[in-house]
């Protein structure tokens, strides 16, 4: 294990030690508040690192991770590229189209494209009957579209005492009654079965690449005993014994009654697992199946495995549709304009680090501090979530850089005010953070009741670029409630340690005053 990846552990104990040794020495608030902080700021950091492995948990130790989270920067459309999909509705011209039937269109791509990973799709529909998706980071256009197109229709279908072999194409009488494509000459999967016997077997198939097949017009119809609309989920699991992955399903409460039903009646026959019109396998009933899931296991990569699943958890869609026209978008900005703004963000907040330590010195350094805790735990959500980081995206983290600064700015000049007038040190500092924090709290929380009414009409065609600059100016904004007040309050208390009344009296431009003239 590399030093990356043995962190997590490491700083788990060390939250477990920092825990035992608060109860047991029961220290002040600011060293409860310090110790947190140093905490979550090395995860941050460890997050924030661009060779993340990320988190994998292997907790039976064969191999397939039980937990496996991906930690990365996600690019926008704008900055990495990606897929553009134009679609419109596959009908004859004049023909109207079902109420809503295009909306429901736009959820059901929507949903199967976050649930391949994809965050932020653009999916809008543009007239009555066209649908614009954009894929940001996608490489592969024609996967696009399958995942986007494609029906996956699942039948279990009544081959009686003589199923046909794993990877043939079959015709069933529910796709010859609505008209459903069968498959042509792609390759599919196909399977060989070995039948179970537990009253909750799961039917199952072991996959490998069928050859190139079509239906024939004269073969048998078989007939559909039910289809995927029995299944209440779809995910996508690894089978330990083999370490691939797998499709197990969940049956609904209605499906799993038809299931065992059917089963019980037909003890001695053979089931079929067709997936558009392929059959994927044809287990032997043995006995009733009454466990009410199963699995489709072949020789699937994890992103194929991942694709049957959406396909089937989101099922068909309810009108067709043909691409007008697909294309790759490259990176709109470019890698050096890319380089360059990030240069200028890395120069702008050290101007800032600058003018808060020469204008406001001691306090100016706890603000620094503060400052440089609220970029990183920014940065460490983005790729923890993750955020999908678009120009607007940046321009939203940079803007609540700004407001985390005059967060600071309010508590200091509140300070100085304070000790102008004759106030102790510490009575400046607590009044200073006391009587700005209800300028600060009520300032940002208007800002962020306008993000969220920026995130909600940023599903409207044309405005789904202010989405990502609402999400992270509104997370920069509630981080900044916690590093403006704990963060900076924690770090000026140790800083201002050494100081009395009298150092600030003699020396006033330490807390970034100017001795007034006689």
């Amino acid at each position: 294990m590399t030093p990356l990846t043995i962190f997590p552990l490491v700083w788990l104990a060390l939250c477990v030690i920092a825990i035992v040794a608060m109860v047991l020495l029961r220290p002040s608030r600011h060293v409860v508040w310090l110790v947190i902080i140093v905490l979550l700021v090395a995860i941050s950091v460890w997050i924030a690192l661009p060779n993340n492995p990320g988190i994998k948990v292997d907790l039976n130790g064969d191999g397939a991770p039980e937990i496996d989270k991906p930690i990365s920067v996600r690019q926008g459309l704008d900055l990495a590229g990606g897929v553009r999909v134009l679609l419109q509705a596959d009908v004859p011209p004049n023909t109207t189209l079902p109420a809503g039937a295009m909306s429901e269109v736009q959820r059901i791509i929507e949903e199967r494209i976050n649930a391949t990973g994809t965050l932020e799709p653009v999916v809008q529909l543009r007239g009555d009957r066209r649908i614009i998706v954009e894929l940001p980071g996608e490489v592969d256009p024609e996967a696009a579209v399958k995942l986007i197109r494609q029906t996956a229709l699942l039948e279990f279908v009544d081959f009686g005492n003589n199923p046909p072999p794993a990877g043939t194409i079959v015709q069933t009488d529910l796709a010859k009654s609505t008209g459903e494509a069968t498959a042509t000459a792609e390759p599919t999967t196909s399977a060989t079965v070995e039948a179970t016997t537990e009253p909750t077997s799961q039917p199952t198939a072991e996959a490998t690449t069928a050859p190139d097949a079509t239906a024939t017009p004269e073969g048998p119809v078989y007939h559909t005993v039910m289809t995927g609309d029995i299944l209440q989920t779809a995910d996508v699991t690894f089978q330990r014994t083999i370490n691939k992955p797998i499709v197990s399903f969940v049956l609904t409460p209605k499906g799993q009654e038809e299931f065992g039903k059917y089963t019980t009646e037909h003890t001695g026959q053979y089931l079929g697992i067709v997936l558009d019109g392929v059959v994927i396998s044809a287990p032997r009933i043995n006995e009733p199946i009454t466990g009410g899931s199963g699995i489709i296991q072949g020789s699937f990569t994890l992103d194929e495995a991942t694709t049957l699943a959406t396909q089937l958890r989101y099922g068909a869609l309810p009108v067709a549709l043909k691409v007008e026209s697909t294309s790759t978008v490259g990176p709109t900005l470019g890698k050096i304009s890319v380089d360059q703004s990030i240069r200028a963000g890395i120069i702008g907040i050290i101007v800032v680090l600058i003018f808060i330590l020469v204008y406001y010195r001691i306090p100016g350094i706890a603000a620094a501090l503060a400052l440089l805790t609220f970029a990183v735990l920014n940065f460490a959500i983005y790729k923890f979530i993750p955020i999908t980081m678009t120009l607007p995206a940046i321009i939203g983290f940079l803007i609540s850089v700004g407001t985390a600064v005059d967060g600071n700015i309010l508590i200091f000049e509140r300070m100085k005010e304070e000790l102008r007038h004759g106030a102790s040190l510490r009575r400046a500092v607590d009044a200073g953070f006391s009587r700005a924090w209800t300028s600060i709290r009520d300032s940002n929380f208007s800002t962020i009741i306008i993000c969220a009414v920026l995130y909600a009409f940023g599903t409207s065609f044309g405005a789904g670029a202010v989405r990502g600059f609402a999400v992270t100016l509104a997370l920069g904004l509630l981080i900044n409630l916690f590093t403006a007040i704990t963060v900076t309050r924690t770090f000026l208390h140790f800083i201002l340690m050494p100081l009395n009344d009298e150092t600030v009296a003699s020396k006033p431009w330490l807390m970034g005053l100017v001795r007034e003239a006689a």
